[in-house]
């Protein structure tokens, strides 16, 4: 039973919430500044991130199993070396799903009504890589609904803050994913699969994810001076900073040996940034 439950938690890399999760709270913390925000609401929020998320990920490895089989790269997942059945895995979305629209009727009826459009969202990104080259930018949208949805979770009206929030994570993730896509760039064009690194090469590539990092910091900028958040908050973001320029460093078009260390430098992001706006919020 607990080897089985290891293997749906790796089928969904429960581990890489942390990408999402602290924005889609930063969301709701800035709207708990004019609307109570109490525990148990926190609870269905995270309950919400995380059904959608593992709903999201598992249609991923479900379409692209085949791709998957034939990645080296990806060879040892669930799927391909059999370690759940397509029907396991099919079952395992379905039952995210439902968990999640049911998690979003608790939060309120805008998230109830819009969490199938959520879905859509998500899972339209594991499809975009075989029609447009701006898959990238799809995984961007998709995160970006994190912070949106934290915000209407807990309550929050039409603000700049949340549009912002979602400028941020979107062009974040966005950003990464373009690395991390520079390292399947063969396979890739092989396979006939689309991404940013194909359409345009890695020099370019890596342009459009370092840009893609300004828009971030600028985006973070704007919201701590939209929000009004006090000096903690942009010590924060200079921390934010300095990781993501850390992490473009490591990756270079002559050298793509460090696109997996790069990758899990994000990690340390979205906790940094939750831990010093959450601060920054109270303290302030």
């Amino acid at each position: 039973m607990l080897q089985r439950a290891r293997t749906y938690l790796s089928f969904v890399r429960i581990g890489h919430t942390v990408f999402a999760l602290p924005f889609a709270l930063v969301g709701a913390l800035l709207a708990g500044r004019s609307v109570p925000l109490t525990w148990g609401r926190v609870g269905w929020i995270l309950a919400a991130m995380v059904t959608a998320r593992s709903a999201a990920m598992g249609f991923n490895r479900i379409v692209d199993r085949r791709y998957d089989a034939a990645n080296p790269r990806t060879a040892s997942r669930e799927l391909p070396r059999g370690a759940m059945s397509a029907g396991e895995a099919w079952a395992f979305v379905g039952v995210a799903s439902v968990l999640f629209v049911a998690v979003t009727w608790m939060l309120g009826p805008i998230c109830f009504a819009l969490s199938p459009v959520a879905l859509a969202i998500v899972f339209w990104y594991s499809l975009a890589k075989r029609v447009t080259w701006s898959t990238q930018l799809f995984l961007g949208l998709a995160m970006a609904v994190a912070p949106v949805g934290g915000w209407l979770a807990a309550g929050g009206g039409a603000s700049w803050e949340p549009v912002w929030l979602a400028v941020a994570i979107g062009t974040w993730v966005g950003g990464f994913d373009v690395l991390y896509a520079c390292d399947d760039i063969a396979f890739d064009r092989r396979a006939g699969l689309r991404s940013i690194p194909v359409r345009f090469g890695v020099p370019r590539a890596l342009l459009i994810s370092r840009v893609m990092h300004g828009v971030t910091a600028l985006a973070l900028v704007a919201l701590g001076w939209v929000a009004g958040l006090g000096p903690l908050y942009f010590v924060g973001v200079a921390g934010v900073v300095a990781l993501l320029a850390y992490e473009q460093s490591l990756v270079r078009a002559d050298d793509l040996s460090q696109v997996k260390r790069a990758f899990d430098l994000n990690g340390y992001v979205g906790l940094l940034y939750l831990a010093t706006t959450g601060a920054a919020i109270y303290v302030h």
